[in-house]
């Protein structure tokens, strides 16, 4: 059953819900460094950063909480699959109540140039199987999302092979700075609107 955005976007608490950010990406070892799961990296950073603790397993989805200054937030790592990824999304906007204003979804882009990173509040899949599950899970598209850019496949090489090969350690060097520059992004959504992030950081690359 899908839980269309009005329900959400009515709900309201006594308390601040907390922020879900959830990074997108396939589960498994032989995934870790492919470019499709640039998502699954930018949470681990977080997780990092925020010296995160209490990792679970929860609505088919590796779940920690974290804390910046003062607010709760959610990292959430799909465990689904990609095209799957939409399940997770809803079960963890249910479980926590959250109005769809505190949901940011980071994935992968071969439309944007590597290491380029674009902030936006909605609009459709482009082709992005974890964000057209979503947004089939929730029935709208009116959530924010972080995309990372990771640039079109060479020549007539399928885009499907292309986002499952592992970046390069040249490239990796890149998208380690590329994801500090995507946590400053997501940490400035949480705080100050997405609107200030995407003024900070849209278009931002260091290739």
């Amino acid at each position: 059953m899908n839980f269309p955005f009005s329900l959400f976007k009515a709900h309201s608490m006594t308390e601040n819900p907390p922020y879900l950010i959830v990074g997108l990406g396939n589960p498994g070892r032989e995934y870790t460094q492919t470019r499709h799961n640039i998502g699954f990296m930018l949470v681990d950073r977080l997780t990092v950063r925020l010296n995160a603790r209490g990792m679970k397993v929860q609505s088919k989805a590796i779940v920690i909480t974290a804390q910046h200054a003062g607010q709760k937030l959610i990292l959430a790592k799909p465990q689904t699959f990609m095209n799957l990824s939409g399940q997770s999304v809803q079960g963890l906007v249910r479980f926590y109540k959250l109005p769809l204003e505190h949901v940011l979804i980071a994935h992968d882009d071969i439309d944007l140039p590597f290491c380029t990173l674009r902030m936006r509040p909605g609009g459709g899949a482009g082709g992005q199987k974890g964000i057209k599950s979503t947004i089939d899970q929730l029935g709208t598209n009116e959530f924010a999302r972080l995309r990372l850019g990771i640039d079109r496949p060479p020549g007539r090489m399928d885009p499907g092979a292309y986002v499952l090969q592992d970046f390069s350690q040249k490239e990796l060097l890149a998208v380690s700075e590329t994801l500090d520059r995507a946590a400053d992004a997501a940490l400035t959504w949480v705080m100050e609107g997405l609107n200030a992030a995407m003024n900070k950081f849209n278009g931002t690359g260091t290739a």
